[in-house]
């Protein structure tokens, strides 16, 4: 038979209804005769799944359904734009409560992931909790149990036994600070010590920045550093309250062991007479040229007062002798902070 189509092309991806996924449409009308060719055009369109409408056949009817479907997107969108504004309304009253229902959320996930590692006892129905804790911090958690009781109203109150254990080996506690939090946690990276052994920590605070000075030795640089760590260790109060990133977080947490390892590099960069890696002569060298032709030669009747005489600095054998000094001062150290640790270790041999 004989038909007419027009068909145009959706600009705008629709979403479809039955999956939710956006995709391209495409209208097009069809005019036809007969039923026969119906029947072919609809087993056409349902083949490729395509939605069929049918049109009235007189002006006024389609003017009329034009004008219902109209209404109803009107309509429709007249819902939609109140549920977007109730639940914009919705979201809003929760936004203000949302920090508090999370902390709380977190509080008693916390309460209950602590309350699942004690032990039930069935006849006295009552939880049990076995931990380690400072002889120090005895009266602290009693009072803190205290506390609890009163604010929770609870009739039967918390009990702290103490138990003496004779098999089990305490766990190594420090009590640290933020001027040796810092220290504590390089020498844990290397390994914790056992219960009543001698801290090594204690020591670090001097022997890590010193050493630290030796490798780095230099005025100018040191003086950064200086000024960096000092930075930190003023507006501590201010960093300390706000979220850091890695990058910042890291030297925030070693703020003083930074503020000592500059120290000592100012220390020994003196020694080393170096700043920027340039000499200082702030005493005036003790060498000096008679004339063009001859060389450097020394004036024995004083030394230069404090670290290596400026005149070192260009010299051909320059290199050999800060090696040269560099290597003494690392094998004159290394000796005695192996002496140091042996003694220790002795110690705590005789004390355990």
């Amino acid at each position: 038979g004989t038909l007419f189509m027009r068909q145009a092309l959706v600009e705008e991806k629709l979403r479809d209804p039955s999956s939710g996924l956006e995709v391209e449409k495409n209208v097009f009308i069809i005019f036809y005769q007969g039923d026969r060719l119906f029947q072919k055009i609809k087993k056409i369109c349902e083949s490729f799944q395509a939605n069929i409408y049918n049109s009235p056949e007189t002006t006024r009817e389609r003017g009329e359904l034009l004008n219902q479907v109209s209404n109803r997107l009107q309509d429709l969108e007249v819902v939609l734009t109140r549920s977007r504004d109730n639940r914009r309304q919705v979201l809003a009253s929760l936004a203000v409560h949302l920090q508090t229902w999370r902390a709380r959320v977190v509080k008693e996930k916390a309460i209950y992931h602590t309350m699942n590692m004690f032990n039930y006892d069935i006849g006295r129905k009552c939880l049990i909790a076995e931990g380690w804790c400072p002889k120090t911090s005895s009266e602290e958690i009693q009072l803190a149990l205290r506390r609890a009781t009163q604010r929770s109203g609870a009739l039967v109150p918390s009990i702290l036994s103490i138990i003496r254990a004779v098999h089990e080996q305490p766990p190594t506690y420090f009590r640290t600070s933020k001027y040796t939090n810092a220290f504590q946690e390089i020498v844990n990276a290397y390994g914790v010590a056992h219960y009543r052994e001698v801290n090594p920590a204690v020591l670090s605070i001097v022997t890590f920045p010193f050493l630290f000075g030796v490798m780095f030795g230099d005025v100018g640089h040191g003086i950064f550093m200086l000024i960096f760590a000092l930075i930190l260790i003023i507006k501590e109060k201010q960093l300390g309250s706000q979220k850091l990133n890695e990058i910042i977080a890291m030297p925030f947490g070693g703020r003083y062991v930074l503020f000592l390892m500059s120290l000592f590099a100012i220390y020994a960069g003196f020694i080393y007479n170096e700043c920027f890696s340039l000499p200082m002569d702030i005493f005036g060298t003790t060498w000096s040229q008679a004339n063009e032709t001859s060389g450097l030669m020394p004036d024995l009747s004083r030394t230069y007062p404090f670290g290596i005489d400026p005149a070192w600095k260009g010299a051909p054998n320059e290199l050999d002798l800060y090696n040269s000094l560099k290597m003494t001062l690392s094998i004159i150290y290394g000796i005695h902070h192996m002496y140091v640790c042996i003694f220790i270790s002795f110690a705590t041999a005789m004390a355990m």
